[in-house]
């Protein structure tokens, strides 16, 4: 069941939906069935002209794979050229609790002008903490200016059936908790891909 307005914000006042940020503009950005989450100021560029490929049984290969770019002037944007994919944050750090999941979706305004602020990551498990991390692609001909502060994309939060028994953030194996900037990925401490670095270590 998806949380109605209303609900987001008894949850939020009741300390269920924590929502870290230096303001409290966030109250003003709840939709009918969902919250807007702002942009921030840091962006990660992927090197692609310098690395042959990422691995992900490789660590060595996403070893300075990417620079962080900081925009300081919220007057300026960053420029997401035609085909890039670049890897974006949310202003406000999220925390969940072991009962509600939350889907991370594009803005439909920002989808006409052709981005798209995730490719796959758009579940955010019960027990999380941290900001977002969005996969920002420009499918657009032009180039296409995000600022910090803008809305770049909703969370819809949805109940489970009962409260998760191990949440994300009792997980063995989680890698994201409490991230604070764009992250790339960490998929090299997987198990099956730890199996694989064994494997050909061995051989």
């Amino acid at each position: 069941m998806i949380l109605s307005d209303g609900d987001i914000r008894k949850r939020i006042e009741a300390g269920s939906i924590k929502i870290g940020c230096t303001d409290k503009e966030y109250l003003n950005n709840i939709g009918p069935s969902s919250l807007d989450l702002r942009c921030g100021s840091h962006f990660k560029v992927y090197e692609h002209t310098q690395f042959a490929m990422l691995d992900p049984a490789d660590p060595r290969t996403f070893e300075n794979c990417s620079r962080m770019l900081e925009v300081t002037d919220p007057t300026k944007p960053f420029l997401v050229q035609p085909g890039d994919f670049i890897l974006g944050v949310t202003m406000e750090c999220i925390t969940l609790p072991n009962d509600l999941v939350a889907r991370v979706e594009g803005r439909s305004s920002l989808g006409r002008l052709g981005i798209i602020v995730h490719s796959t990551a758009g579940f955010v498990d019960p027990g999380f903490s941290g900001t977002i991390t969005l996969e920002i692609t420009n499918i657009n001909r032009l180039p296409v200016a995000l600022y910090p502060g803008m809305r770049v994309c909703q969370l819809a939060f949805e109940t489970l059936t009962n409260p998760a028994e191990v949440d994300y953030s009792m997980k063995k194996t989680q890698k994201y908790q409490g991230q604070v900037f764009p992250e790339e990925s960490r998929i090299c401490k997987d198990p099956e891909m730890i199996a694989i670095q064994k494997l050909r270590n061995e051989a």
